[in-house]
């Protein structure tokens, strides 16, 4: 399966938000408890320094958001979030997703990229950010809620760029 990754367009925000959705419904991976409608969408993903769609035959198959994970002192840190559909998983769109954040937010002048909150139970991204080279620093326990109204551990994890 052929795929790319490339800056999103206006003509992919209903795909990004289908996903996106997607992923804030699962209630393993995002803090988002609010889903996107295409007026929320379109503010959301214009806010970010950087949005990639991953595409397959032309169709949204996952995407990522790059922002600033600090201000001033700590501007050079980024921050960012990947989603693939459900649909798509397990074929290394979410690989190819990751790898050109880092490019990137390298790109962009950021030194780091920081994840705040990767869910202990979200076992593919850990494999996959292990593998790319993501280095954990601590866990924070109780740091997410998840839908059962219970809290999970979190673990905050670093790339060098």
């Amino acid at each position: 399966m052929a795929y790319e990754v490339v800056p999103y367009t206006e003509a992919d925000l209903d795909g990004m938000i289908a996903i996106w959705n997607e992923v804030v419904e699962e209630g393993m991976a995002f803090p988002q408890m609010e889903t996107l409608d295409h007026k929320t969408g379109v503010e959301f993903f214009g806010k970010q320094d950087f949005v990639g769609v991953a595409k397959v035959d032309g169709e949204v198959a996952g995407l990522y958001i790059l922002h600033p994970n600090n201000v001033g002192r700590c501007g050079h840190h980024a921050n960012a979030s990947y989603a693939v559909s459900s649909r798509m998983r397990g074929k290394k769109i979410g690989e190819s997703l990751v790898q050109d954040c880092l490019h990137r937010a390298k790109e962009l002048g950021y030194r780091l990229l920081i994840f705040n909150a990767v869910v202990k139970g979200n076992d593919r991204a850990i494999r996959l950010y292990e593998k790319l080279g993501f280095r954990r620093v601590g866990a924070i326990p109780g740091g997410f809620l998840l839908k059962t109204g219970e809290y999970q551990d979190i673990f905050v994890y670093y790339h060098t760029l």
